[in-house]
């Protein structure tokens, strides 16, 4: 299950990345909210699987990241709070302002790595 949610949020994060150049495009119009959607799907579907993956037997004690699943999961949890305020800005089909997409982006990357360390340790 945990290498399941490693694979759907590094889905996940690709999928961001390439949603977030094409915002930065000089071109006016953003991608459709149709990949947006499918990209909070896929992290959901992640942040979820994470979550039941976290609830079997502790992995990482031996190697000092026991805890780094936990931490994933609540920096996770939060790009996903993160991202509320940008389905609703895109749903009145406006810009949405760089910084609050670094701001996903930075927080989302940052769970990703930890859980990375996590998953591929032990």
């Amino acid at each position: 299950m945990l290498l399941l949610a490693f694979a759907l949020l590094l889905t996940t994060a690709l999928f961001g990345g390439v949603l977030a150049a094409l915002h930065l495009r000089t071109e006016p119009r953003p991608p459709g909210p149709i990949y947006g959607a499918i990209h909070g799907l896929i992290g959901v579907a992640g942040v979820v699987a994470l979550l039941l993956a976290l609830r079997g037997p502790p992995r990482g004690a031996a190697m000092g990241v026991g805890d780094f699943g936990r931490v994933a999961a609540a920096l996770l949890a939060i790009a996903l709070l993160l991202a509320i305020p940008i389905v609703f800005v895109r749903l009145r089909h406006r810009r949405i302002p760089g910084l609050v997409i670094g701001a996903h982006a930075m927080i989302a990357v940052s769970g990703v790595v930890i859980l990375a360390a996590y998953t591929l340790v032990g």
